[in-house]
C-alpha cells in the first residue's frame, strides 16, 4: 500500500479554460450532426446559425486567456514539458482562425440558402466546425504528434467541404487532387517526424530542441533528413512553391466561403505549424531550414504574382483564380520573416512580423472573397470583367472591394497593408537577407499591376442595364466586420504592427 502511495500520479489535471475555445467548437460540431437528424428540412438554417453562434462564443472565450500564459496535459516529472500551451502566439492564431472561421460561416450561410439543397446543411456545418476546431487545436500544440494530429483534423474535412457539391464535376477532381496532394506531404511529414523520433526518444517541441543539437554522429544525417521531410508537409499547407498546384482549381472547384476559409484558416494551420517546428524545434538547424524557406519565400511570391498576373479577365472563374494566384504570393511574403528567422539574434521577434502580416491578410483577403461572393450571386462564372462598373450597381460594395485590393497591394487608403509589408521587408533586411528584399520589392510592384487594374474596372462605364446587387443579411454582416476591421488597422496599425516588435511564446 505504500509502494502505491509513493508511486507518482499518472492522471493529469486539466486546464478546461485553456482548451475551451476548439473543445466547444467540437463539441458545437458534434451537436449540429446530431441535430441534422431531427430537424425538419425547412428547418435547416438553424444549424448555419447555430453554428455561426458557436464560432462566435468559441472566439469569445479567447478573452479570459488574455492573462497569462497557461498550459495543460503536461509531463508528471516536468510540468514545463506540455503538450498544450495558451500563450500569446497561441491566442493570436486562434483569434485569426475562429475568426476566419466566423466569417466564412457567415458567407455560408447566404451559399447554401443560394444553392437550393445541392449541398447538404448538416454535413456542410459539421466539417467546417470540425475542421476549425482542429485548426484551433495547432497553434496551441507543443508536441510533434498533437501537431500532426491537428494539422489533419483541419485538413480532412475541408477535403470533403472542397468535393461537397453533388454531381459537380469540377468541385470533386478539385477534392481529389487536394487529396491525394495533402496525403503524399502528410506522408513525407510523418517520415520525418518518424526519423526525428528516432534521433532524439521523444516528440515534445521544446525537448526535441535541446537533444537534437547533441545527436549522435552517426545520427546526424538521419536528424537532418528528418528535419528537411517534416518541413516539407508545412510546406504544402502553406501553398509554397512547388507545392502549390493545388491552390487555383481547389478555390475554384469548392464553394466560394471555401475557398475564402481555404485561403485564410488553411494558411493559418500551415504557418503557425511551421513557426512551431523551426522555430521552437529545430532552431540548431537554421542553417537547414534558413536558406531553404528563403528560397521558397522567393520562388513563392514570384510564381503567385506571375501566375496572378497571366489570369485573362474574360475567363470563367479568373476573378477566383486570381485570387487563388494572389494567395500563393502573399504567402511568399508570409515566409520571408520565418526565413529571417534562421538568420536572427531575436527569432521570435523575426516571426512576430509574420503573425502581423497574417492578420492584416486575413481581414481583407476575406472581405474581397465577400466581395466576390455578392458579384457571383448575379454572375455564376465570376469574370474579372463582371466587376467592371460594380460602382454604379452597389457603389459601397465596389468602394469596400477597392479598399481591400488596394491593402494587399499596400497602397494608401490601405495603411495597414503598407505597414504590413515594410515590417516583413525590415526583417528581411535587418537579417541580412538584401537578396530576399529586393525579390520581394520587385514583386510588390508586379502585384501593383493586377490590383489596380481590378480596381480600375470596378469605376469603369458599365457594359448594358445597370442591376442592383441584392446583399443578404449575413453577407452584409460578413463585409462590415471585415471593413470595419480594415479600416481600423489602417487607422491603428500599431495594433497589428506591436506582434512584430513583442515576443510571442
Amino acid at each position: 500500500m505504500s509502494r502505491l502511495a509513493a508511486a507518482p500520479s499518472v492522471v493529469q489535471s486539466v486546464d478546461w479554460l485553456a482548451i475551451a475555445p476548439p473543445t466547444l467548437t467540437a463539441v458545437v460540431g458534434l451537436v449540429v450532426l446530431v441535430a441534422d437528424l431531427f430537424v425538419p428540412e425547412n428547418r435547416k438554417p438553424l444549424l448555419g446559425w447555430l453554428s455561426v453562434a458557436g464560432l462566435a462564443a468559441a472566439t469569445a472565450l479567447l478573452l479570459p486567456l488574455l492573462d497569462g500564459d497557461r498550459s495543460t496535459f503536461c509531463l508528471t516529472g516536468d510540468a514545463r514539458v506540455c503538450s498544450y500551451t495558451a500563450d500569446p502566439f497561441t491566442l493570436v492564431i486562434q483569434f485569426l482562425v475562429l475568426g476566419g472561421a466566423l466569417l466564412a460561416a457567415l458567407l455560408s450561410v447566404t451559399a447554401l440558402k443560394d444553392e437550393r439543397g445541392r449541398l447538404p446543411e448538416g454535413e456542410f456545418w459539421f466539417l467546417l466546425l470540425s475542421s476549425a476546431a482542429g485548426a484551433a487545436l495547432l497553434p496551441a500544440s507543443r508536441d510533434l504528434a498533437t501537431l500532426v494530429v491537428a494539422l489533419e483534423v483541419a485538413s480532412l474535412p475541408a477535403f470533403a467541404l472542397v468535393g461537397i457539391r453533388h454531381g459537380d464535376r469540377r468541385s470533386s477532381e478539385a477534392a481529389l487532387k487536394f487529396f491525394l496532394s495533402s496525403v503524399t506531404a502528410t506522408a513525407v511529414s510523418l517520415l520525418g517526424i518518424s526519423f526525428v523520433y528516432a534521433t532524439t526518444g521523444t516528440l515534445y517541441l521544446t525537448q526535441v530542441a535541446d537533444r537534437i543539437q547533441d545527436v549522435d554522429g552517426q545520427l546526424h544525417t538521419l536528424a537532418q533528413t528528418g528535419v528537411v521531410l517534416t518541413l516539407i508537409g508545412f510546406a504544402f499547407k502553406t501553398a509554397a512553391v512547388p507545392f502549390h498546384f493545388w491552390v487555383p482549381d481547389t478555390y475554384v472547384g469548392a464553394p466560394l466561403p471555401i475557398a475564402a476559409y481555404l485561403s485564410v484558416v488553411g494558411k493559418a494551420v500551415g504557418f503557425s505549424g511551421l513557426i512551431l517546428v523551426t522555430v521552437v524545434a529545430f532552431p540548431s538547424y537554421a542553417d537547414v531550414w534558413g536558406p531553404a524557406l528563403a528560397a521558397l519565400a522567393a520562388l513563392t511570391m514570384t510564381v503567385g504574382n506571375v501566375g496572378a498576373l497571366r489570369q485573362q479577365a474574360t475567363r470563367a472563374h479568373s476573378a477566383v483564380r486570381l485570387l487563388a494566384w494572389s494567395s500563393v504570393g502573399q504567402a511568399g511574403y508570409l515566409l520571408v520573416p520565418i526565413a529571417a528567422a534562421a538568420y536572427s539574434d531575436d527569432p521570435e521577434h523575426a516571426v512576430g512580423s509574420t503573425v502581423a502580416y497574417a492578420l492584416m491578410y486575413a481581414a481583407v483577403n476575406l472581405g474581397a472573397f465577400a466581395v466576390a461572393a455578392l458579384v457571383g450571386r448575379t454572375h455564376a462564372a465570376n469574370r474579372i470583367t463582371d466587376y467592371r462598373g460594380l460602382y454604379a450597381k452597389n457603389p459601397l460594395s465596389a468602394l469596400l472591394l477597392a479598399f481591400f485590393l488596394l491593402c494587399l497591394a499596400g497602397l494608401p487608403p490601405g495603411i495597414i497593408g503598407l505597414f504590413a509589408k515594410v515590417t516583413v521587408f525590415s526583417a528581411a533586411v535587418e537579417a541580412g537577407l538584401g537578396w530576399l528584399a529586393v525579390v520581394m520589392a520587385a514583386n510588390v510592384v508586379i502585384a501593383l499591376y493586377y490590383y489596380l487594374q481590378w480596381t480600375a474596372l470596378l469605376f469603369r462605364a458599365p457594359e448594358g442595364a445597370t442591376g442592383k446587387h441584392p446583399v443578404p443579411a449575413p453577407l452584409t454582416v460578413a463585409l462590415t466586420l471585415t471593413a470595419v476591421l480594415g479600416i481600423a488597422l489602417s487607422g491603428a496599425p500599431q495594433l497589428v504592427l506591436r506582434f512584430a516588435g513583442t515576443t510571442l511564446f
